[in-house]
């Protein structure tokens, strides 16, 4: 009877957290894994760049990345920025056992008042860009966060996925997977 009421209580607490707007005000949705190699190939990984993964949720994009990375050998770092507790547990786990987790690092905060200023980039006059952004976030939240983005840092790139970010779309590129 302890061992039902202790796991009732915890259904409990997980569905607050991800039903919480504090906590978790972008829904969850893990990016579909048939399209993970794709979304890795459009990152274009290279050495001396940072990859940033607004809403990492379980962090399917930034460990295969991570991966993809170690196996080249390339000098990536990689963020993965999460404000649901449950879902930052997760990311700590997998980053354990992660053969390139001295290059990951994991945030626990909210992506529209966070400071993107502290996270190294390529000064090097022939790097057009050090950052990219993945994101994989609700429609209506998109623009919100290019605008935020476009205040605070000068160059980056985006990688957005299933959702178009209207004001990029004269940059867009599209690659076709299960979703765009």
């Amino acid at each position: 009877m302890g061992f039902f009421i202790t796991l009732i209580i915890f259904i409990i607490v997980i569905i607050f957290i991800f039903s919480s707007k504090t906590l978790s005000p972008i829904p969850y949705f893990p990016s579909q894994s048939i399209d993970i190699p794709l979304i890795v190939k459009a990152l274009n990984l290279k050495n001396n760049q940072t990859v940033i993964d607004l809403g990492a949720g379980d962090g399917i994009v930034i460990f295969k990345a991570a991966q993809q990375s170690y196996k080249q050998k390339l000098n990536t770092k990689f963020v993965a920025v999460e404000i649901n507790p449950v879902l930052i547990l997760i990311l700590y786990l997998r980053r354990l056992f992660h053969p390139n987790k001295d290059n990951i690092t994991i945030i626990c905060d909210d992506i529209f008042k966070m400071n993107f200023s502290s996270y190294p980039r390529c000064t090097d006059a022939a790097c057009r860009v050090s950052t990219i952004f993945y994101l994989y976030i609700s429609p209506w939240f998109l623009e919100k966060t290019i605008k935020n983005l476009k205040l605070r840092i000068k160059n980056f790139d985006v990688v957005s996925y299933m959702y178009p970010i209207k004001s990029l779309n004269n940059n867009e590129e599209i690659i076709n997977g299960k979703n765009k």
